[in-house]
Order: C-alpha cells, then structure tokens, then sequence
C-alpha cells in the first residue's frame, strides 16, 4: 500500500508541475517576429564581428611569431657572427703582429748578437795582433 500512496503523490505533483510551467509561459512576454529578427540579426553580427577580431589576432601573432622570432634570430645571430668575425680579425691581427714583433725582436737580438760579436771579434783581432807585434818584438830583441 505505501507504493500507492507515493505513485499518487508524483502523478499529483508532475501534474501540479505541468500546470505551474503552463502558468509561467503565459506570463512571459514573447518578442514580435520584428524584435526576434532584429535580436537575431545583432547576435550574429557580433559573433561574427568577434570572429574576425579573433582570427585577425590570430594571424598577426602567427606572423609575429613566424617572422618576427626569426628575424630577432637572424639579427642576433649575424650580430653573433659579426662579433666572432671581429673577434677572429682582432685575434688573427694580434697573432700577425706578435710573429711580426717576435720576427723583428729576434732580427734586433740577431743584430745586436752580431753587433757584439763583431766587437768582441774586433778586440780579439786586435788583441791578436798586439800579441804578434809583441811577438815579433820579442824576436827582434
């Protein structure tokens, strides 16, 4: 029996439901065909509008991101390798000019080795010929 009783009070409320929705649908305030077309027509016109602002964004921060990435890539990169090539001319002038320097100090020790020696084989010459001239005169005596 208390099956009875509860399928009873659902039948009663789904109708008492189905009444109040019927009420409620009365109450309300239904456009006319024109507002209907008119809010219809502004609905999609900002949709679409949204759209359009939205596939444009999408495409200018492709293109950013596209061309723009690569090209700040290819500028810090060339200026990357304008740095090195720089670098690389400094480094291949300072090698040149330290064998440059290196090939003139050893020309100038090379110079002043043979300046010396030259000097030094002037005084034995003549510390040579002091001996023979002592030499021979000893031998005149």
């Amino acid at each position: 029996m208390p099956k009875d009783v509860n399928d009873k009070k659902e039948k009663k409320e789904n109708k008492h439901f189905f009444k109040d929705f019927k009420a409620e649908l009365k109450r309300v305030i239904w456009p006319t065909p024109k507002q209907l077309v008119n809010n219809t027509v502004a609905v999609i016109t900002i949709v679409l509008i949204t759209a359009v602002i939205v596939f444009a964004l999408d495409f200018v921060f492709k293109t950013v991101d596209d061309y723009g990435i690569n090209k700040l890539k290819e500028v810090v990169g060339t200026k990357n390798e304008q740095s090195n090539t720089t670098t690389s001319n400094e480094e291949a002038n300072n090698t040149t000019n330290n064998i440059t320097n290196e090939a003139g100090n050893n020309t100038t020790n090379n110079e002043t080795n043979n300046t010396t020696n030259t000097t030094k084989n002037e005084k034995s010459n003549t510390t040579n010929t002091t001996n023979t001239n002592a030499t021979a005169n000893n031998t005149k005596n």
